[in-house]
């Protein structure tokens, strides 16, 4: 077969683009297809996503040239509090706080919007000539042989490669052509997205407040501003965000408080269902699975984003591996590799946000009682907190050599 490049990618979102880096700066070719014009993203207004990039993630951005393009944009955490209570009544007297220097590495990480990490890696996959993108356009069919896949696009151009990786989403057409299925259910939970401008500063501080119909994050982005991630139940959901943004922000007021002072809306209100999906497997013959295909999970720890591109990280390490040794770099015992690294720590994390949720989402009083002096409890236990600040900042585990 003659190849069109060595490795197809389905997906142009974040984790696409930062795995075609990756790899083209190992010396593969990739061609990546991204359905959405190029500079849709990258030109928009905060558009609800920012992201808690751990500092895991943060160094993987250094080693692919991507970091320093929105460094300027990007909001160091230095702290993270998690309380529990209700809306008007404030938080419990129990609560747990990471701070930053414990950790002894500097931040535990950044908060990005999404249009500057979108613009910054864009810059770069254009200045990358192993890399050729395909915009508005997308997978339609994909053909498994011996010694490699053959992909059909919409536009009707037929692409050869060794192998097709899916960054292409909770609903991946890669992973349902390859017949792989999906373990998964809805919370019955809606995030509430905003923008808020506040009167007084964040210091750094991001917060996790858990209410009964789920947690209220306030992440900080420069300035006195911040993001908030506010979850309800989806009936809640949609009675709120009917709402103008004058009630809008009646009803966020109590469950906000006021810590930063007066706050007000700054920009556009969105939401996002949340739901559980995972991949049964994370490959198949000739076919990976990176970021939200393989695994979407409650927004409730930040950590999406990060577990995607420690999924873009281990592909690096296995197929620069699997070259190295002279193997196919789309065998069975290659791409199982990146599977048998990948999915325990993915059930692991996913099980975690999945408890959790559960366990705090609720008003029952015997669990709200277990959870405060649970709080409490870590709080108090150095060794046990400074664990959970190294999870936090995606430090633990087997790092690959992009996270190091």
């Amino acid at each position: 077969m003659e190849y069109d490049s060595d490795i197809i990618i389905a997906g142009g979102g974040l984790n696409g683009p930062a795995l075609a880096l990756g790899l083209a700066q190992k010396g593969f070719t990739v061609t990546m297809i991204d359905a959405r014009p190029k500079r849709a993203r990258a030109d928009s207004n905060f558009d609800g996503r920012g992201y808690a990039l751990a500092l895991a993630s943060k160094r993987l951005l250094e080693a692919i040239g991507v970091w320093d393009a929105v460094s300027k944009d990007a909001q160091p955490m230095k702290d993270i509090k998690v309380s529990d209570g209700r809306a008007g009544e404030g938080p419990s007297p129990f609560f747990l706080h990471f701070d930053h220097t414990e950790l002894e590495e500097g931040p535990m990480g950044f908060m990005v919007e999404d249009r500057f990490l979108y613009r910054a890696f864009l810059a770069a996959v254009e200045a990358e000539e192993r890399i050729t993108t395909i915009n508005e356009d997308s997978v339609v069919a994909q053909d498994i042989y011996d010694d490699g896949v053959t992909i059909s696009l919409q536009s009707g151009k037929a692409l050869k490669a060794r192998v097709l990786i899916g960054c292409d989403g909770r609903q991946s057409g890669v992973a349902k052509r390859a017949g792989i299925k999906r373990t998964g259910w809805s919370y019955g939970q809606t995030a509430l997205v905003c923008a808020i401008d506040h009167e007084l500063p964040h210091n750094g501080v991001a917060h996790q407040f858990f209410m009964p119909p789920g947690p209220l994050a306030i992440l900080p982005l420069p300035g006195n501003r911040s993001s908030i991630v506010w979850t309800e139940t989806d009936e809640n959901a949609q009675a709120i965000n009917s709402l103008s943004d004058d009630d809008y922000m009646e009803v966020l007021r109590p469950r906000f408080g006021n810590f930063l002072g007066e706050i007000s809306l700054a920009g556009a209100r969105f939401t996002y269902p949340l739901n559980l999906t995972v991949a049964n497997e994370f490959v198949a013959e000739r076919v990976a699975l990176v970021g939200d295909a393989a695994h979407g999970m409650h927004p409730i720890a930040g950590q999406g984003l990060n577990a995607g591109l420690r999924d873009v990280a281990a592909m690096v390490d296995v197929l620069v591996e699997a070259r190295q040794r002279g193997e196919d770099i789309a065998s069975p015992l290659v791409l199982e590799r990146y599977q048998q690294w990948r999915r325990f720590d993915t059930h692991a994390m996913v099980a975690a946000t999945d408890l959790t949720n559960k366990l705090f989402s609720n008003d029952n009083p015997l669990l709200r009682l277990g959870r405060d002096v649970g709080l409490g409890v870590i709080n108090r236990l150095p060794g046990v907190r400074r664990s959970f600040i190294r999870e936090a900042a995606g430090l633990s585990g087997d790092l690959p050599t992009l996270m190091r």
